[in-house]
């Protein structure tokens, strides 16, 4: 898996490169750097436990099997890679990080972009997905390996879980409608991963993730309706309503994490503005109505599925 004779561009390599970020920082690797495709050329790798998948999505790069799963395969996998963007997904699997790091160290890898979540910096956040992210961040702090932290509030894709009922009846359904989140778009998570990922001056810092602003559900319903063109409904989610829809998706305990999330933002936990955008990428962060621009075929074409996010 070493790179070519002769071939002195960096070798990046990307976990969870099918995902809401992974996808995005794989192709502003390939081109160049970021989005703009300003920086030198990079060999991306991708792993992925489905190299088929990869290929099928369109990513650039050169994808190679790899599970959390298996440290031997995972090494192989990363030798010669200069740096590695680690995306795990489960909770109940510490061990993925674990052996991620520790195929990292022994493949030779010089520094690790962690995507993290926002919410390890609030006291108040003691959910499961909140401290399995704390004790995330604190196995990469002590793998002696360079890093840095990305730490995202809620996605902004988030709301293309409310695609269908737009499209079908111009509705919108959630929980705590009025609650607001300093969500971001994952564009601006995927520059500042690129950043981190080819800058070695970014190594050893963390990163406040935010929007321009923080909206509520009621209000990014209004700012949607305002980009389609045409007025949409918020409805009000019971709290078991929403659990309803939670535990059909995924195990209790993520939507009991789900709920406590839910109710931290309606009690205003998650409206705070960081300049990690700027400070990570050197440009302001995207706004809502940017984002949903950006989107309008999804809310008004074929289906689409709805995509995951942090906090």
């Amino acid at each position: 898996m070493i790179r070519g004779d002769g071939d002195t561009r960096p070798v990046v390599a990307l976990t969870g490169a099918t995902g809401t970020i992974g996808r995005l920082v794989a192709h502003g690797l390939a081109a160049g750097g970021d989005a703009d495709g300003d920086g030198a050329a990079v060999d991306v790798r991708l792993l992925v436990r489905d190299p088929g998948k990869a290929r099928r999505a369109g990513l650039p790069g050169r994808a190679v099997r790899a599970d959390f799963g298996q440290v031997d395969a995972l090494t192989a996998a990363l030798e010669g890679a200069d740096s590695l963007f680690v995306v795990t997904a489960d909770p109940a699997r510490p061990d993925h990080d674990e052996n991620v790091l520790a195929a990292a160290r022994t493949a030779g890898v010089r520094r690790v972009v962690k995507l993290s979540a926002l919410a390890v910096l609030d006291p108040g956040a003691q959910d499961v997905l909140t401290r399995w992210q704390r004790d995330n961040e604190e196995r990469l702090r002590a793998s002696g390996l360079a890093w840095t932290l990305l730490r995202p509030r809620a996605f902004m894709s988030n709301a293309l879980g409310w695609a269908a009922s737009v499209r079908e009846e111009g509705v919108v359904r959630g929980l705590y409608g009025s609650g607001r989140n300093a969500c971001v778009d994952p564009r601006d998570v995927a520059d500042a991963a690129v950043r981190a990922l080819l800058d070695p001056a970014a190594g050893g810092r963390s990163y406040a993730l935010t929007g321009p602003e923080p909206l509520s559900a009621r209000e990014q319903t209004e700012a949607l309706g305002a980009v389609l063109g045409r007025p949409l409904t918020f409805v009000e989610l019971t709290e078991e309503q929403a659990l309803e829809r939670w535990r059909a998706r995924w195990p209790e305990p993520m939507a009991q994490a789900l709920l406590e999330g839910a109710r931290r933002q309606r009690d205003g936990a998650k409206e705070a503005v960081a300049d990690g955008v700027r400070e990570a990428t050197g440009h302001a962060p995207r706004g809502f109505a940017d984002w949903a621009r950006a989107h309008t075929e999804v809310f008004q074409g074929p289906s689409h599925g709805p995509a995951s996010g942090v906090e």
